[in-house]
């Protein structure tokens, strides 16, 4: 099963390059944020929850990435809140 990913906002910025916003829902370890870029060459994200997380989640992957799809590695069940900027 694959992560749930919801594209909230998509914005052209200058030239070629667009900002994406968005929530992924987890349901394992190790996933993908898929941010419908093709290029990924900035990543911010962070957890929801009302409290520090004991292992937060971490991007498993090198920036910039030839890919719309972000590694990362958190909790199952976790909502991870990303803004992405790319092509």
């Amino acid at each position: 099963m694959a992560f749930a990913t919801i594209i909230h906002l998509e914005m052209n910025l200058e030239g070629n390059r667009r900002l994406v916003c968005g929530q992924t829902t987890t349901d394992g370890t190790d996933g993908n944020i898929e941010t419908g870029l093709s290029l990924v060459e900035s990543l911010v994200f962070t957890h929801k929850g009302s409290a520090e997380e004991a292992a937060a989640a971490v991007v498993n992957a090198d920036l910039p990435l030839a890919s719309g799809d972000v590694a990362i590695h958190c909790v199952s069940g976790d909502v991870v809140y990303f803004q992405a900027i790319g092509q």
